[in-house]
Order: structure tokens, then C-alpha cells, then sequence
């Protein structure tokens, strides 16, 4: 009966206006099937004193307790003790959520605008046939580059260059192009293509190619069904009539190929002239006819689904010439017409740099296109007319090889090459400076091998993207003019020889008995393993000034302010509003010289500290700011705590520069622009 009188008890707790709460009531079931008459009285008996008394159970003196029904807990959570808790937290976590929408908000319309993977850090060009011979037939190819992607990845690059590697039959360094689409068989196959952006894309690298939208090569199948005047493909070139008797032309007018004599060739099949600013062998595409644009934007469509991210375009400045056909003005006006024969004779005003036709070619339906033009025009106005307008987007940028032109050095010659750049730069845009390239004498051949840490500690302070000619970090130089089997200007050749791998055979670059170009006699000193080994070898520096380039916000994202120049040296500032030093570049080009910075910086202590130097015994010592001792082609990177920062000043307002605005935040870790 004791264990009857339990169930009862605890039936009689969880009854409430006829509802069972089944959680406390385990044997109903073995309740309700008992035989027990008394039993039964009994339990009705309790259960109707339950249902026919108090409706509200007295829980008063009764405390909360693991497991307790809802109707003790609805008498326990309206008290004051529980609720008013209950809704601070409440309310706390809704301002929590709306702080933090705020806050995201402000970050992102305070932020500045991220920069492009192009803008991240420097580019590494290559010409693939002299970078790395994988099949040992003398010849660089795309395999050879991508063996060698640990060593490119080691230089703290963020993109790689390819120039041009297009099927061609012209030995003309592969620009007068038979396919866009085919490989040619000298560097590989497509398989080998698509392996090498997949291992560039794995390295965490991108890659952009050389891609030649003015010309193509006179075999292409374009121009023998131009020649047949075969559909759409009649005015894919640019023909017009001339005079051709007893083998001799007369040209519609006096327009000049590059190479010298006249740019208009006499075709027997189709009877016309046809136009080119090269060779003739590589006759000039009619970029005026609408379905020319649409085949360069298909060619362009299939290389960005293989991978790649961007494209140099080549030779834009002769992408479009006059409609009209009159001649072009003479340098000298008194020498005879019909001598006139150089192309240095006469003013371009007609055949280069017209307005218009880049804009035509749209990469922004792609999410991580690059276009950048070489666009080498006379002076820099014209060249950075590339970068477009401000509501029409041309190229993300014009390369700027002026520092490559320089065939004497001073501070007086560089200070005029960055300033000139910067002022004739649309607003908002982003520099980039390259030292070298292909068709360029190679820096120490220009300058002497005491200018390669100089030049290089340029190109790595200034603002912008850094690109770098293969071998040009290891200081590599031109080979002796020889007899090459070679079209075209074999000057241009100089430049190409193969990469310095090691001092073995061939410098390593291959394991033929013959290369198609020799190497430099001195490949046995300058070469990367070599240079891997010391401490002060110009690939050293060019790693620490990579990666100085890579972490500091001063570099990457900071103002450029001009301090002094002259004949001997340049100085400027790199500084960032946020962060409370600043870096003094200080570059020697001329002979030794003795330089006082507080004359030029009020307020500089007597010391700063040598973040780098081209002399890498000097890093982290203590340097005099009063009277600074540069040995010719010697540089410094100072670094100076102060909250004074230079472009924050009326008289340096005019001689700083910035690209894009951004302040830092110490505190959030974070930039911003509303500085």
C-alpha cells in the first residue's frame, strides 16, 4: 500500500485541469490495468480531490529544481529575479549584432580599395627560349620553366611574364604569328602549357603572356583568305591600291616599315598593296573591322579558360593609323622625298599612338584579368595615353621602360624619369618600372655591374609594381656580338642569352652540345648557385629587397616624397599616415659623395638606423645623419621613427605622391581612407 500510495503522489502532482505530464508518470500503464478495487477507489478518489481543489498549486517556499514541470518554472521565470537578467541579455545581444553591422559597414566604406593581384608585388619576365632547356635540344621551353618554379617562387614574385611562345615559322623572336591558338613545337605542347599555369597556380603565382594584336605572320590563314578576298576575311588586312610596273612599287604614300624602306608590299595574288610596320612578312591586321576585334576577343576568351590571368599586349602603339592616307612629315623638310628611306626620318604622326581601340578589347567580364601595354612611344606623355580615360578603361597599365633607356646614369637622369612618369600618370593610377627587358641592353651592360644592387634597390622603393627581366637579379650582361643565323637586328639578341643556372657546361641552362645562343663568358661567377652562397651577392639583395617590398605598408602602399637630387645622388621618403616612421632612400649614381640629410629633413636625429644597404655589411648599424659617405653606385634604406611626416607639410605638398590613399590603424590592424 506504501508503494501505491507513491504513484498516487505522484499522479496527483502532475494533474492539472485534466492534463498528464506523461515526463513524471513512467507506469500508467501498469496503473491503469491494476485489479486492485481498492487501489482504484483510491486513485480516483485522489484524482478527483486534485481536479476539484485549488486550480493554482501553492509553490510558495519551493525552490527550482533539475527536472521540474512547466508550470513550477512559468511560476519561477516571471518573477523580477530571472526576467529582468533574462532581458538584458537579450537586448544586449540585439546592440551587439547592430554594432557590429555598423562596424562592418564603416570598414568597408572607410576601407581603401584592395589592391590587384598585379599590384601585390613584382613581375619576373621571361623569354622561354633562354630560360631553361628540359629535352636537351638547345632550346628554352615551357617544361624548363616549370622546373625551375621553386627558384622563381624564392625571389618573392607574385606574377610570372611569359613573353611570346605562339606556333611561327619567322625567326623573329615567335611575333609574326601563324596560330594564337597552337604552341610552337620549340617550347613544348599545349599539355605542357596547361601543366606549367597549373604548377604556377599551385606556387600561389599568377601569369600573364605576351599576345601581338597588330600583325600576324603572312602564313596565317587569315591573310591567304584575305589575299583570295574569301568572305569576311577580305578586310582583315589593310590593303589598297599602288602602281606595280617592271617590278617596282609605287606606295600610296610615304609611310615607312620600322625596319627602313617602304611599310606597303605588293601582293601578285590579290593584285593590292597590303600595309605593315614590320617586316613584310607580318602584314598589319585591320583593327578598324569589327570582326578582326571579335577574333582577337575570341583568341583572348581561350587563353583566359586555359588559365591564364592576364595579357602584355605587344606593340599597341601601331594598332591603329589614319584613315586618311597622307604623308608623314619629314624630320628634315629639306632632304629629298625619294631618299627618304629610315624610319627615323620621319615624324609618326600618322601610323603610331592614334586615340581609341584598346577600350575595344573588354577584360572586366573576367574577375582576374590583367592588360598591360608595350606601348614604347617617343615620350611619356604619349605612352601613359594607354592608361585610358577616366570613364574609358584602356590598359591597367603601360609598362614604363624609360629606366631602361638610360644609357648614362645620374640622380638628375633618374629623378627625371620618375618624376616625368608620375606627372603625366592619370590620377588613381598605379606605376610599375622595369630596369631590363628583351628588346633592351641588359643593365650591366648598359651602366657597369657597380649599378645592378643600385638599380635594384630602385626599382624595389619606388611606388608601384617592380618588374624584373630574367638574370637581371643576379646581374647578368650582354653577350659579345657574334654572327647569328638569326632575322631581325641582332643586337636585339644581346639581351637573350640563356639564364646562369650554375658553372657547368652551358651554364647549366642545357645539356646540349649546342645552345642557340651562347652563353656569357662569365657565367662561371655570375650564376645563381654562385650567388646562392654569398652573403653580399646581388641575389641576396634582390631577395631582402623583395621581401622588404612584401611586408612593409610603407613600400607597397605609402606616399613618395622627393627630397633632393643631383648629378650624383636622389633622395626620397617612403611613409604611410598611421605608422610612425618613415623610410629615407638614399641612391648614388655618380662618384663618391658626402651627403647631409638634416639639411634636408628638419628634425632628423643624429643617428638613424640602415634598414638595408647595398653593402650588406652596413644592415642594422647605426649611420650619421649629418655627413652620409656613398661609395659610387652605393644605396641605403634609412629607417626613421617620427610622427612629422613629410606630405602632411605645405612645402613638400607638391612633391609627394600616392596612387591610392590609405591611412593605417594600429589598434584595428586595418586601413583605412578617411585619413
Amino acid at each position: 500500500m506504501a508503494e501505491d500510495k507513491s504513484k498516487r503522489d505522484s499522479i496527483g502532482m502532475n494533474m492539472k485541469g485534466c492534463q498528464t505530464n506523461n515526463g513524471f508518470v513512467h507506469n500508467e500503464d501498469i496503473l491503469e490495468q491494476t485489479s486492485d478495487t481498492g487501489s482504484s477507489a483510491d486513485n480516483l478518489q485522489h484524482s478527483n480531490t486534485s481536479i476539484l481543489g485549488s486550480q493554482e498549486p501553492d509553490f510558495k517556499g519551493v525552490q527550482p529544481y533539475a527536472g521540474m514541470p512547466k508550470e513550477v518554472l512559468f511560476q519561477f521565470s516571471g518573477q523580477a529575479r530571472y526576467r529582468i537578467p533574462r532581458e538584458i541579455l537579450f537586448w544586449l545581444a540585439v546592440a551587439s549584432v547592430l554594432v557590429l553591422i555598423a562596424a562592418t559597414v564603416a570598414i568597408i566604406v572607410l576601407s581603401p580599395k584592395c589592391l590587384d593581384w598585379w599590384q601585390e608585388g613584382p613581375m619576373y619576365q621571361i623569354y622561354p627560349r633562354s630560360f631553361k632547356d628540359s629535352n636537351k635540344d638547345g632550346n628554352g621551353d615551357l617544361k624548363g620553366i616549370q622546373d625551375k618554379l621553386d627558384y622563381i617562387t624564392a625571389l618573392n614574385v607574385k606574377t610570372v611574364w611569359i613573353t611570346s611562345f605562339y606556333k611561327s615559322s619567322l625567326k623573329d623572336f615567335r611575333y609574326g604569328v601563324e596560330d594564337f591558338r597552337q604552341v610552337d613545337s620549340i617550347f613544348g605542347t599545349m599539355e605542357d602549357f596547361e601543366n606549367l599555369v597549373a604548377a604556377i597556380h599551385d606556387k600561389g603565382l599568377k601569369l600573364i603572356i605576351d599576345f601581338i594584336p597588330n600583325h600576324t605572320s603572312d602564313k596565317h590563314t587569315w591573310f591567304q583568305l584575305s589575299r583570295t578576298r574569301t568572305g569576311k576575311y577580305t578586310d582583315y588586312y589593310i590593303w589598297h591600291d599602288c602602281t606595280h610596273e617592271n617590278g617596282t612599287t609605287v606606295p600610296p604614300n610615304n609611310w615607312l616599315s620600322v625596319y627602313g624602306n617602304s611599310s606597303w608590299h605588293f601582293d601578285e595574288v590579290r593584285n593590292q598593296c597590303y600595309f605593315h610596320q614590320f617586316m613584310k612578312e607580318q602584314p598589319d591586321l585591320n583593327f578598324r573591322n569589327p570582326d578582326v576585334q571579335e577574333e582577337i576577343k575570341e583568341i583572348l576568351r581561350f587563353w583566359l579558360t586555359k588559365g591564364v590571368d592576364g595579357f602584355s599586349f605587344d606593340a599597341v602603339k601601331f594598332l591603329l593609323e589614319a584613315k586618311h592616307l597622307r604623308d608623314e612629315i619629314q624630320v628634315n623638310k629639306t632632304q629629298i622625298p625619294d631618299t627618304v628611306t629610315q624610319y627615323s626620318e620621319l615624324y609618326h604622326d600618322f601610323t603610331t599612338t592614334q586615340v581609341g581601340g584598346m577600350h575595344d578589347i573588354p577584360l572586366d567580364q573576367y574577375s582576374t584579368e590583367f592588360m598591360g601595354t608595350e606601348a614604347y612611344a617617343e615620350t611619356i606623355d604619349r605612352t601613359v595615353m594607354y592608361y585610358g580615360l577616366p570613364f574609358i578603361q584602356e590598359a591597367d597599365f603601360p609598362f614604363n621602360n624609360y629606366l631602361t633607356m638610360l644609357d648614362t646614369v645620374s640622380g638628375n637622369s633618374v629623378y627625371e624619369v620618375i618624376t616625368s612618369w608620375m606627372e603625366n600618370m592619370p590620377e588613381g593610377k598605379w606605376p610599375n618600372w622595369m630596369i631590363g627587358g628583351p628588346d633592351s641592353s641588359r643593365l650591366t651592360s648598359r651602366l657597369g655591374n657597380e649599378y645592378v644592387n643600385v638599380m635594384n634597390m630602385l626599382l624595389f622603393t619606388l611606388p608601384g609594381t617592380p618588374i624584373t627581366y630574367y638574370g637581371e637579379e643576379i646581374g647578368m650582361g650582354n653577350i659579345v656580338a657574334i654572327n647569328l643565323n638569326e632575322s631581325y637586328d641582332t643586337n636585339t639578341l644581346l639581351s637573350k642569352s640563356p639564364m646562369q643556372w650554375d658553372n657547368s657546361s652551358n651554364a647549366g641552362f642545357s645539356e646540349a652540345s649546342h645552345t642557340w645562343l651562347p652563353t656569357n663568358s662569365d657565367y662561371h661567377t655570375v650564376n645563381v648557385d654562385v650567388q646562392k652562397t654569398q652573403s653580399r651577392s646581388a641575389l641576396k639583395l634582390y631577395q631582402d629587397l623583395s621581401l622588404l617590398h612584401a611586408n612593409e605598408l610603407l613600400l607597397n602602399r605609402g606616399w613618395f616624397c622627393h627630397l633632393r637630387n643631383d648629378s650624383h645622388y636622389v633622395v626620397y621618403t617612403r611613409e604611410l599616415d598611421g605608422i610612425d616612421r618613415i623610410f629615407i632612400v638614399v641612391l648614388n649614381f655618380g662618384e663618391s659623395t658626402l651627403l647631409n640629410l638634416q639639411n634636408m629633413i628638419s628634425g632628423l636625429p643624429a643617428t638613424v638606423r640602415i634598414r638595408l644597404s647595398t653593402n650588406s655589411a652596413n644592415k642594422g648599424s647605426e649611420v650619421d645623419t649629418s655627413g652620409i659617405f656613398l661609395d659610387k653606385g652605393e644605396g641605403l634604406i634609412l629607417e626613421h621613427n617620427t610622427k612629422n611626416l613629410l606630405h602632411r607639410q605645405t612645402a613638400f605638398r607638391d612633391r609627394c605622391f600616392v596612387s591610392n590613399r590609405a591611412c593605417y590603424s594600429s589598434v584595428l590592424n586595418i586601413l583605412y581612407t578617411s585619413c
